[in-house]
């Protein structure tokens, strides 16, 4: 009885996630809350389930505030008129670079921030050259999401599984960063076989790129050289950690409070700026996992996944992957990460001894490249969305979904063949 009730409370969580009945947030914890409320954990388990992972909440807001400062200085807008300029409007290259930077951003930044910020400048100059914005939009979605793979603090997702799996700033950058560099490619690739020929433009439509002035984007150069500096001592921190040992949240948060410091800003302005919408998402969601996982539905999915798998560890890591992509594309990266990590610690035990690091990589790639499958696989392409309708170009749910199909299965695939060559 239990296992019915939570799964019908999971199933109603997402059914209202999906069809926006009510905002996420408040979805998760009604859901989360529901399974302690029907006795499937208690409020002991329930509160264990945010506060074993209270280094991802605090770490998320130290990175939400700097990023704020960050963004307060215009300097992702004077970068994308920068780079139209110095590949004086050609179309595709300025996707290219365009690309280039917010998977970049993305990799060290809050990839929802970044493509909120980029999202705007790519239709303006799409529309400054009389290019439909679809395909910089969709460009830059992919780019964003594939950006999150490289590092730990590239998307939520990535924390989760630093958490669970505990591993290390420089373990995902070293694992996973490879991968992100060759899906960057082959998405810029692809896009060329499929758009990028047919972009052509006048020379005066180019002329109106270059006259732009850059410089205006700048609102605050003094707080671009104190973000940029605290952000920069942040980053180091983070590579450095396995040496000092300090923890990513406790650097996070220092960076924030000495930003706020230099800034003598005030508090309660800043603080208006986190993304408590985004944290609260993650605390119903944690609770609700917890709930799941108490009805024994992981264990089952594990069983299943070990049997199909017959002992071996590359045909488990090659279902994780694919697995985990299905799962994102329905309920979103960040609970595919939260659920499938409570099944490879199921799984673990069964291969003591081997390399079983490959099924962290699996559940990583799978998460974020799988979040380009669909519209409601990551909050980086619903923001991204939300931005190119209210600027006029309309991208329905099949558009999007006949685009990112194509690049998720083919970065797939290369992230397939990458386990199995580099692990194996």
């Amino acid at each position: 009885m239990q296992l019915i009730i939570g799964l019908i409370i999971f199933i109603a969580t997402f059914y209202l996630i999906i069809t926006e009945k009510v905002p996420g947030p408040i979805a998760t914890l009604l859901g989360g809350l529901s399974m302690a409320l029907v006795g499937i954990i208690n409020e002991h388990q329930a509160l264990n389930a945010i506060g074993s992972r209270l280094e991802i909440i605090l770490l998320l807001v130290g990175m939400m505030i700097i990023v704020h400062f960050i963004s307060e200085t215009g300097v992702f807008q004077y970068l994308a008129i920068k780079v139209a300029q110095l590949v004086k409007g050609e179309p595709f290259l300025l996707l290219i670079l365009l690309a280039v930077i917010t998977a970049l951003c993305s990799a060290f930044l809050d990839n929802v921030t970044t493509i909120l910020l980029m999202a705007p400048v790519s239709i303006l100059l799409a529309n400054q050259l009389k290019i439909d914005p679809f395909v910089y939009i969709m460009t830059l979605i992919m780019s964003a999401n594939i950006g999150g793979l490289a590092t730990l603090i590239g998307d939520p997702t990535q924390l989760i599984i630093g958490v669970e799996g505990k591993i290390g700033f420089n373990a995902f950058l070293a694992n996973t960063a490879p991968v992100a560099i060759i899906s960057l490619v082959v998405l810029i690739i692809t896009v060329y076989f499929m758009y990028g020929r047919k972009m052509k433009v006048s020379r005066d439509l180019k002329a109106r790129v270059m006259e732009l002035d850059a410089s205006r984007s700048l609102k605050d150069i003094k707080l671009l050289r104190e973000s940029a500096t605290i952000f920069a001592l942040v980053i180091f921190g983070f590579l450095m950690n396995n040496f000092i040992d300090k923890g990513l949240a406790i650097m996070a948060l220092t960076g924030a409070i000495a930003l706020i410091l230099i800034t003598k800003s005030e508090p309660v302005e800043v603080f208006k700026h986190v993304e408590w919408d985004t944290l609260f998402f993650f605390m119903g969601l944690f609770m609700l996992i917890q709930g799941i996982e108490a009805t024994g539905v992981v264990d089952l999915v594990g069983d299943k996944v070990l049997e199909l798998a017959d002992g071996h560890l590359h045909y488990a890591a090659t279902m994780i992957l694919w697995i985990s992509a299905l799962f994102t594309s329905v309920i979103g990266n960040v609970a595919n990460a939260a659920m499938v990590s409570k099944i490879i610690h199921f799984m673990l035990p069964t291969f003591v001894g081997e390399n079983t690091m490959s099924l962290w990589w699996a559940l990583s790639m799978g998460s974020l490249l799988g979040g380009n499958i669909t519209i409601l696989a990551s909050a980086t392409n619903v923001v991204a969305i939300n931005s190119a309708n209210k600027a006029g170009c309309k991208i329905s749910f099949g558009k999007f979904l006949k685009f990112g199909v194509v690049i998720a299965i083919q970065t797939l695939v290369i992230a397939n063949v990458y386990l199995l060559v580099r692990y194996f």
